[in-house]
């Protein structure tokens, strides 16, 4: 069986991911001015990947970038650097991210129209997550800094500009969480650093709407599906700091935590909440039927395997 070695394709050249790089000179280093999309794989199948790509073209239209590449063109980028990291070979599920930045130029805010985009795909090994996230739960921290408005850079750009985030889970940290939930200039939640969240009261699933931005979750969109196929009371609303005290349970998903349950809450006032370890009935049962999810997918979507 082929060993697995995390790769990494810019422009073409496919290399090990340790030593690759790209010129200083490009405005995704210099600026943030990229947008990417991330994706595992199940059994070879690339999750969620049409629902990836139409969030990645959002993602080009809010920041006015006019793609140079197709899906196809991504697609086919993506599969050589699978399988040049050995991943086909050794039968390995893989994550991916794939990156779009405006290229290069000269120092300046203002893009040359003329640069070539810079395409870059690295292929790495599945992030493994502490088991005791999943046994007992990961802890938030409501954080200082407040996520970013839509009318001032828009929380659903999946670019490369994540220091609000950053700043985030580091203030987090400090008060000894996992991770940051992020309040707006309002005061509603809005999510947690790279996560959507979600609560639940009284059976009912509650997440927060886009009156407080947050990034349009692909995880968070197949919790909504799976609510509505099982008769599960689901609602986006927006939700305070009140919300979060009256909830009976809580949960964050991504696409590689799946559905993680949350296990305490700080305030950063000094109060904090504590909901049931290793997730409630509710967040139980959403796990569940989210692997069943996964599992019909992945039935139903050979023709993307990467294998």
């Amino acid at each position: 069986m082929s060993e697995f070695q995390s790769m990494t394709s810019i422009d073409g050249l496919i290399q090990p991911t340790a030593t690759a790089a790209v010129p200083v000179m490009d405005r995704g280093f210099l600026y943030g001015d990229s947008i990417y999309e991330v994706f595992r794989t199940y059994d070879g199948v690339p999750l969620f990947y049409e629902e990836h790509w139409k969030r990645f073209e959002n993602s080009a239209d809010l920041i006015h970038l006019r793609l140079q590449y197709s899906m196809e063109d991504i697609g086919a980028e993506v599969k050589r650097t699978v399988k040049a990291s050995g991943a086909v070979e050794a039968k390995r599920d893989v994550y991916v991210r794939y990156v779009v930045t405006r290229g290069e130029g000269a120092l300046g805010l203002l893009p040359d129209a003329k640069a070539n985009q810079r395409l870059i795909v690295i292929v790495m090994a599945v992030p493994e997550w502490d088991q005791v996230f999943y046994f007992s739960g990961v802890s938030l921290a409501i954080s200082r800094t407040r996520r970013n408005e839509p009318h001032t850079l828009d929380p659903n750009i999946k670019g490369g500009n994540y220091l609000n985030n950053v700043m985030g889970v580091i203030e987090a940290r400090e008060q000894g969480a996992d991770d940051s939930l992020m309040l707006d200039s309002a005061d509603l939640i809005t999510e947690a650093s790279n996560s959507n969240v979600f609560f639940v009261r009284n059976n009912e699933v509650l997440t927060p709407s886009q009156v407080s931005a947050n990034l349009k979750g692909i995880t968070k969109e197949s919790v909504r599906q799976i609510c509505a196929a099982g008769g599960i009371p689901y609602r986006e609303a927006e939700l305070t700091l009140d919300d979060l005290l009256a909830a009976d349970e809580c949960f964050i998903t991504s696409a590689t935590r799946e559905i993680m349950p949350v296990r305490k809450v700080l305030l950063g006032d000094g109060r904090s909440r504590d909901f049931p370890a290793g997730g409630g009935p509710q967040t139980r049962t959403m796990a569940g039927l989210y692997k069943q999810f996964v599992r019909d997918y992945v039935e139903n979507h050979q023709h993307y395997s990467m294998y």
